[in-house]
């Protein structure tokens, strides 16, 4: 699967952007996808994942609430709006997708595929 992921850029606090991840190769349909994130000088964070079936989403504690995963099969498509941005929010975000089991969906391991990477920047 590759993945190209869009939309990144410069935002105020408060303000909001999504992003766009579209997949190419494999079926689509057959993995979850999600968001991680990557601040400067931070390790990757988990932001949040839709399971392929269900439409399950998960999301971590600093964005539930203003963050919301969704996918559109038809296009090969995952998206994140992302609202009320702080500037905490500042990071690379990379679009991913895999089949983590249920324990594993904050790691990123768990993920097999990874796309490029879009700068997300938030001023206060």
């Amino acid at each position: 699967v590759q993945l190209q992921a869009s939309g990144g850029g410069l935002v105020q606090d408060g303000g909001s952007l999504r992003l766009s991840c579209a997949a190419s190769g494999r079926t689509f349909n057959n993995y979850d996808m999600g968001w991680f994130r990557q601040a400067p000088g931070k390790e990757r964070e988990f932001v949040g994942t839709l399971s392929k079936r269900r439409g399950r989403t998960y999301y971590s504690d600093s964005v539930k609430g203003r963050f919301v995963i969704s996918r559109d099969n038809d296009k090969s498509t995952v998206y994140l709006q992302m609202n009320n941005l702080k500037p905490e929010d500042t990071a690379v975000y990379y679009c991913v997708s895999g089949n983590p089991i249920l324990s594993e969906i904050y790691s990123a391991r768990a993920y097999t595929y990874w796309g490029q990477g879009t700068l997300v920047t938030v001023s206060s």
